[in-house]
């Protein structure tokens, strides 16, 4: 999915077009991004534009009607929808739908009116305005055919819902966050929407004290991007951070796309995209808000030939600072050059090293690698983290009283029962910066353990 160039606009206003044929809100679905957007839409002439307000100044795209131009109802796509194209044959339809069915009845109606005084004016007739939609064209993963067959074996959907349930501060009555994890949850895909041999993939990530967690799922873009995008409207995301979403997706053209959630016993909520996909630094910087953190971290990044993460992600709250999260392989054959970089990042970036008894832990781990997790804001850097894989139950237990205290172990291995995981894929020692846990999550050093709970496949 590679953004197209968008050609030049021109210019046309709401109060521009005057009387028309037709004017009103229609939603309608994007092009690269099968998401959808309520739009006004003005029909004048043999040309049908759409605006983000119906007072703007610039047209947000315009689609031609031609004689050969076709309208038809769209019930499978959405309720009440209909579709334009430009041409039997065209690669890019509209898909589009009123508020009600009446609505779609009168807009087919005066759209196949325009279409017939096109034929009827000779096949040599131009468009009113000859002008090009500014809309991105469709080369996104065509929508797969519902399947029916069912995922086999342990069910990892399921497996999320037993450890919400192990989760003491998800237990309350009139919980808002209980709230916000049903919204979340009621958000996956399907796994009837699966194509087979595709999977939708589903991670946790809880503190050593079980105060804060992270949820997140990933899965093919296709089906994940408008369940997304709704996800987002429900929850209060601003348009300016979806239509981010969507050009940042345009740029990288992710396969595999994501989001998460995180939460806390103290009433905290926060939630966002990712998508885990390797791409250069460079291009994943694109998703960050400019200033110096960005900067720093690809002046970082040189100088130690980091050259590519593996997810970025960004938040959706109501509220900047926006931040963005980025996860790095760190270059070097051996775990004691990786951590001297690693630890390298600690100093540049301005965060306080690991506690002793904690990186004692992780010398001691025999990892085999590490990654780096870096969190950036338009405000400063916000979190670090130095994530290390499969560590032994020693080092689970040894760090699960460093950053939980006493009976925090037992606490993980009731959690770790509930998904039937052997362990955690990786321990996280992560550094939140004072002002960035707004009084409801723990700044300062903690360990974060992250679990993967499974894909869901359709074979």
């Amino acid at each position: 999915m590679t953004k197209p160039n968008k050609p030049p606009k021109k210019g046309i206003s709401v109060t521009s077009l005057g009387s028309p044929e037709k004017d009103g809100w229609l939603t309608k679905q994007g092009g690269s991004w099968k998401n959808w957007k309520r739009r006004w839409f003005v029909l004048k002439g043999d040309c049908l534009y759409y605006f983000k307000t119906n007072k703007d100044t610039e047209e947000t795209g315009i689609i031609e009607l031609t004689r050969e131009s076709v309208v038809r109802e769209e019930p499978k796509k959405k309720r009440y929808a209909f579709s334009v194209a430009t041409t039997p044959d065209a690669k890019r339809i509209y898909y589009m739908y009123p508020d009600n069915v009446g609505d779609t009845q009168d807009w087919i109606h005066v759209l196949n009116t325009a279409i017939d005084k096109k034929k009827a004016s000779g096949p040599g007739s131009a468009p009113s305005i000859p002008v090009q939609s500014n809309q991105m064209h469709s080369n996104a993963i065509s929508p797969p055919a519902p399947s029916s067959s069912k995922p086999k074996g342990s069910n990892p959907r399921d497996k999320v819902g037993l450890a919400k349930d192990n989760i003491p501060f998800l237990q309350e009555q009139e919980n808002k966050v209980l709230e916000f994890w049903m919204i979340w949850s009621e958000s996956i895909p399907a796994s009837e929407d699966l194509q087979p041999g595709l999977g939708i993939e589903f991670h946790l990530a809880v503190s050593a004290s079980l105060e804060k967690l992270t949820w997140r799922t990933a899965g093919p873009q296709n089906i994940f991007i408008q369940k997304m995008v709704d996800f987002f409207w429900n929850v209060g995301a601003p348009e300016s951070e979806i239509d981010r979403l969507n050009d940042v997706g345009a740029l990288i053209n992710p396969v595999k796309i994501g989001s998460w959630i995180d939460m806390s016993s103290k009433g905290g909520m926060d939630g966002g995209w990712y998508f885990p996909v390797e791409i250069p630094i460079k291009l994943a910087l694109e998703a960050a808000d400019p200033g110096e953190p960005a900067t720093k971290l690809k002046q970082w990044a040189d100088k130690h030939n980091v050259e590519k993460c593996y997810s970025v992600g960004r938040d959706m709250g109501a509220a900047p600072p926006r931040q963005t999260e980025f996860r790095l392989r760190l270059p070097g054959n051996d775990f004691g050059t990786q951590l001297k970089i690693a630890l390298d990042a600690y100093e540049f970036f301005g965060f306080p090293q690991i506690p002793a008894d904690a990186l004692a832990v992780l010398r001691n781990s025999n990892a085999s690698f590490i990654c780096l997790s870096v969190i950036t804001s338009s405000d400063g850097f916000v979190r670090l983290g130095l994530l290390s894989p499969t560590p032994s139950s020693d080092s689970v237990v040894k760090l699960c009283t460093i950053a939980g205290g006493s009976g925090a172990y037992n606490a993980l291995a009731a959690l770790e029962g509930s998904i039937s995981s052997e362990g955690p894929a990786y321990v996280e020692y992560q550094f939140l910066k004072d002002g960035f846990g707004y009084g409801v999550y723990k700044e300062g050093f903690d360990v974060v353990f992250h679990y993967d709970i499974g894909e869901e496949r359709v074979d």
